[in-house]
């Protein structure tokens, strides 16, 4: 476990989006976002679209046959902080953020030498995007699969925008970025790379 807190922190952004690239996306554009305001606490990010990649359903690190999930994997285990976004579908997270979270599920029985999982002292947040309300619920599910698999969660740990219900609009379509919404990706960015720091500073203890 990294317990240095000088080298920059790094993180990595999980979009779920149903559609692959290179289709418009509201939950890119609101992990890109996040991945903005957190560049100016010191953190290099990337954005990967799960749905450009063959990610096998399971519950092992490793489906085979081509799964592109252990590359994925990789690069989680080497940030910091993880970012997952997902769009609302009928009042739940969408099912590539359900799958992201069940190939998750593996973590719980990857430790190192001191009993700890892998995903300790790593740092999690949600972007969170739809026309319906729901964000707090679908937050809500992301948080606790997160936290059980390992993660750790700073106050404020999501940003998100729904639009009026009933309507077509999609956060891509929006003139500019609403003054909330942009509000709350920066504080979350804030305190994100802020509780990653103090982790990488701080480790939690043996679980042995």
């Amino acid at each position: 476990m990294n317990t240095t807190g000088s080298s920059p922190l790094r993180a990595v952004a999980l979009v779920c989006t149903l559609s692959p690239s290179p289709a418009p996306s509201s939950s890119q554009l609101l992990a890109e976002q996040t991945i903005a305001a957190l560049d100016g606490h010191g953190v290099t990010g990337r954005v990967i679209r799960i749905a450009d990649h063959d990610v096998r359903p399971g519950v092992e690190t490793d489906m085979g046959n081509g799964d592109a999930w252990p590359e994925i994997r990789a690069a989680i285990l080497g940030a910091d902080i993880l970012v997952l976004s997902t769009p609302i579908w009928l009042g739940h997270p969408c099912s590539i953020a359900q799958r992201v979270l069940e190939r998750l599920d593996a973590e719980i029985s990857e430790t190192d030498d001191e009993g700890r999982m892998l995903t300790y002292g790593k740092v999690a947040a949600v972007c969170v995007v739809g026309n319906e309300d729901g964000a707090h619920k679908v937050s809500a599910d992301i948080f606790q699969g997160l936290n059980d698999v390992g993660f750790s969660l700073a106050p404020n740990a999501v940003t998100y925008w729904v639009g009026e219900a009933m309507q077509g609009t999609d956060y891509q379509d929006l003139d500019e970025t609403p003054e909330k919404t942009a509000a709350t990706t920066k504080t979350l960015a804030a305190n994100t790379a802020h509780l990653a720091r103090q982790l990488r500073t701080a480790p939690y203890p043996s679980s042995s």
